[in-house]
């Protein structure tokens, strides 16, 4: 059953003005180390489309689970993997536990960028949480 879904836009260009002025900073605040690893490439446009398109896929978690950075949830409790295959998402601490909560025990995940901007849509399936 679908139990929630998010979708988020990101201008790639943003997502470069912020390593621009904030770099490793900015990288390990909001990014995983795999993350980090997949943008860590020689072309600077190819890294801020892979960070943007993380970073999207990350917002729209946060909006299927209705939390945003609440609740001690932090953009490192929401990753994007990529192992073989598609990439899929891995939700650590709090945002695991929000995700428990609202009943999602698996998630779908597409990511794009296109144009200058970077997309994401997740469906969280699952059974709905039981009413208290």
């Amino acid at each position: 059953m679908i139990v929630a879904h998010g979708i988020d836009i990101v201008s790639v260009e943003r997502i470069s003005r912020v390593l621009e002025a904030h770099g490793e900073r900015f990288l390990e605040r909001c990014f995983t180390s795999e993350e980090r690893a997949v943008a860590d490439v020689p072309n600077r446009d190819v890294a801020a489309e892979r960070l943007a398109a993380r970073f999207a896929a990350k917002e729209a978690v946060l909006k299927a689970l209705g939390t945003g950075l609440t609740g001690g949830i932090q953009w490192r409790d929401v990753a994007v993997v990529r192992d073989v295959g598609p990439p899929r998402l891995e939700l650590r601490g709090r945002a695991a536990a929000a995700a428990a909560t609202s009943g999602i025990t698996d998630w779908q995940l597409s990511l794009s960028h296109a144009g200058g901007l970077a997309m994401a849509s997740v469906i969280g399936t699952g059974s709905r949480a039981k009413e208290a």
